[in-house]
């Protein structure tokens, strides 16, 4: 069988081309504009603060609230004119973007996996001087516009390491800094009737009664509501004293019994210790790799086929997976808290993906993407502390960062 799929490379690495970066620097503030409807806003004291960097080694790490956020770095570094490097998700290699991407400095990390060749590839760019690194601390998408999801150590760890290696050479520690990046959208226009159009779009698909004097948060909670009874019976899991139980109570008891399914199904070891994003990447990479497998099923014998899993269940496994890190980070009362239209849409999206089976939906109106920049740390003024507490200190130093984005983010 590992003949049959060798062609499914383990690890795509970063293949600059500056000519290619040049030119997509140049043409990426209109393009951006056209095709992603947003347009960057970072003031001038942000630009000087990371520029004043510039021979330094810099590790950025900012919020991911939106697929499009990798390109919000991307046109940053057009104004700064630097180049960055990019660590991305190995499943945004095997699509037909994956050569380009590439050759604009992004490589693979598979994730919640000890991806050997991509760690190798991290350290080897925080020892050379001037780099810039770009690594999404929250691993994935959050779908929320102005709150962030746990970060994950790992960037400041691989840092850490780098440092270490440079030191065992005899050198001196050297200087290199995380900066903080705080990413927020706004919309530029009145987005009532755009929420309201959703909402019926929503109410429509579910065959809901509008009535005629709710507001569009009560409308929002009735869909909602309806969205997790669909996926509650999907499960087998509905019963009418389940439904009088608080939303917090029975979201939890999805995702539990959705990432307990699949890690069976799977031959999974089950990690209720790990928080569930992490063990939903790992789901997700095993069941890429099975269906690598499966694509040359007429080719294997069935005795080899893996742990008994067929094609025809993987179509249920990929929709479990997909609910559960669209669904991971939210909350009730995420618009109560704040009934601004930028979360009442990032809500609405959320349930247009669950409910039309959408993977990207459309920007629903033009925006700014604002950026912030905390104050850089230099993470050699930690070194002393690493070298005789590393789990400590890593941990101290991602809290640090993670503050400083979430506090900026209430400033945009």
């Amino acid at each position: 069988m590992d003949k049959i799929i060798q062609h499914k490379a383990n690890f795509y690495s970063p293949r600059l081309n500056p000519f290619l970066v040049r030119l997509a620097q140049f043409i990426a503030p209109s393009a951006v504009s056209w095709f992603f409807q947003f347009e960057l806003v970072v003031s001038r004291e942000c630009l000087t603060k990371i520029d004043s960097l510039k021979n330094q080694r810099l590790l950025l790490l900012p919020n991911h609230p939106t697929f499009q956020d990798p390109i919000v770095m991307f046109v940053l570094s057009a104004q700064l004119k630097q180049t960055f490097y990019y660590l991305a998700a190995y499943e945004l290699f095997t699509s037909s973007l994956g050569g380009i991407v590439q050759q604009l400095g992004a490589y693979s990390i598979r994730r919640s996996l000890v991806d050997r060749k991509s760690i190798a590839q991290t350290l080897k760019l925080l020892t050379q001087p001037g780099c810039r690194l770009v690594i999404f601390p929250e691993g994935g998408c959050s779908f929320q516009n102005d709150t962030v999801m746990p970060f994950r150590v790992g960037a400041v760890q691989i840092a850490f390491q780098s440092m270490s290696k440079t030191v065992l050479l005899g050198e001196p520690v050297p200087d290199l800094y995380l900066l903080p990046v705080s990413i927020k959208y706004r919309y530029t226009q009145d987005m009532s009737q755009v929420i309201n159009q959703t909402l019926r779009r929503l109410e429509q698909a579910l065959n809901l009664k509008i009535v005629s004097l709710s507001t569009s948060y009560q409308r929002l909670r009735a869909i909602a509501q309806a969205v997790l009874v669909k996926v509650e019976l999907d499960y087998e899991l509905h019963t009418d004293e389940i439904s009088t139980q608080p939303w917090e109570q029975r979201i939890s008891r999805l995702r539990t019994y959705i990432l307990e399914n699949c890690e069976q199904q799977l031959g999974i070891a089950n990690s209720t210790n790990e928080p569930v994003r992490e063990r939903t990447y790992r789901v997700e990479y095993a069941l890429k790799t099975k269906a690598d497998a499966l694509e040359f099923e007429e080719a294997i014998p069935k005795s080899d086929m893996l742990e008994g899993i067929r094609a025809s269940n993987f179509q249920l496994i990929e929709k479990s997976v997909k609910r559960l890190l669209n669904f991971d980070a939210i909350y009730d009362g995420y618009v109560a808290e704040a009934p601004t239209p930028e979360r009442f849409l990032d809500t609405l999206t959320r349930l247009e993906r669950e409910v039309f089976d959408i993977d990207k939906p459309s920007p629903k109106g033009y925006r700014q993407a604002r950026i912030k920049v905390g104050e850089p740390l230099n993470l050699k003024d930690f070194f002393a502390d690493y070298q005789s507490s590393r789990t400590h200190t890593v941990n101290t130093v991602m809290l640090k960062i993670q503050q400083a984005v979430q506090n900026n983010l209430g400033s945009l």
